[in-house]
């Protein structure tokens, strides 16, 4: 089969299922493109993920572009990001042409109310996994922690704590390197 159309139809599958945002989409890549095909490493697709999120836009579109451009380019970039963009927006065009006729039924609004909680699971479990494949420990776990109380509790922008976090590692490389020289 076509290296395009496998990007395509890989990344339309996990469209299908990224109910909840582009954060559901992560466990979901991490099983077909690093366990099940091993066509991207954890490290670089955590590195991946980090430029996606810093880069404007949507993060499900953004990390597809990137994992495709990755693996094949400009063209694979196309093909992953249409996968990625088409179910949602057919499921939307499908809401919007039919939600209003059912919204009242007591099961559609239970259905919600159930995947309420299995988008939170989908969002959290990849936290676990980037912060192990970041190397977060016991010395460094307080950096995410503050960043996350910053932006959750009182209300910074993400992208100062990008920046901050960014000048932080860049000074703490700097230290490090200049410790190490001086040994």
């Amino acid at each position: 089969m076509n290296i395009y159309l496998q990007f395509f139809l890989l990344f339309f599958k996990i469209g299908m299922f990224t109910i909840g945002g582009g954060y559901a989409m992560i466990p979901l890549i991490e099983e077909d493109l690093i366990r099940r095909r091993n066509w991207i490493s954890r490290e670089d697709f955590v590195d991946l993920m980090a430029v996606a999120q810093s880069a404007p836009g949507i993060f499900a579109v953004n990390i597809a572009i990137f994992i495709g451009y990755k693996l094949r380019g400009t063209r694979g970039s196309y093909a992953c990001a249409l996968g990625t963009i088409l179910p949602s927006f057919l499921i939307m065009l499908l809401i919007a042409l039919f939600f209003h006729n059912f919204k009242e039924y007591p099961l559609v609004e239970n259905i919600f109310k159930g995947i309420r909680p299995g988008v939170v699971a989908l969002i959290a479990a990849p936290t676990f996994t980037v912060a192990r494949s970041s190397k977060i420990n016991r010395f460094n776990v307080w950096i995410p922690i503050l960043g996350a109380l910053l932006i959750w509790a009182w209300g910074f922008s993400p992208i100062y704590v990008i920046v901050i976090a960014g000048v932080g590692g860049y000074l703490w490389g700097r230290y490090t390197k200049h410790k190490s020289a001086k040994s």
